[in-house]
């Protein structure tokens, strides 16, 4: 899973939050812990401006020791994984669906994040762009 380190800092009212990574991701919050709420949210939803507009998306700098951040799910991290793989290959949709050899509406709810989408589908998807996808497990960082 993709994790994201985050700033945060206190503000006159709360707690701000942002991630060096993802410039579009900007949020606050009263408290701290209200602050990483906010800041799952803030995080899935910048993902989505980068899919609308086809960009890649940044992958996450190295979490320092005791730096705050944010584990996106693997659904998640798995479709921003793909978007950049198509992107990177200059692969379309519409390409992905012919090698796939189903539909393009197929195509485009593997790469919507708000469809639930099979592992194996991803996977599949992968396949057929040359890649495996591939699970490690790994400890998470040092909360701080």
């Amino acid at each position: 899973m993709l994790v994201y380190p985050l700033e945060l800092e206190r503000d006159g009212k709360g707690w701000f939050v942002c991630f060096p990574d993802i410039p579009e991701a900007l949020t606050s919050g009263r408290t701290k812990a209200h602050a990483m709420e906010m800041a799952q949210d803030a995080l899935e939803t910048a993902m989505e401006f980068y899919f609308e507009d086809h960009r890649p998306v940044p992958l996450p700098s190295k979490v320092r020791a005791g730096q705050a951040f944010v584990e996106l799910p693997a659904s998640l991290s798995a479709k921003v994984l793909l978007l950049n793989e198509m992107l990177a290959q200059q692969v379309t949709p519409a390409e992905l669906a012919r090698r796939l050899e189903t539909t393009p509406q197929s195509v485009q709810r593997i790469i919507d994040l708000d469809h639930v989408t099979k592992i194996d589908t991803i996977a599949e998807a992968f396949r057929v762009l040359g890649r495996r996808l591939d699970f490690q497990v790994k400890r998470l960082p040092a909360l701080g």
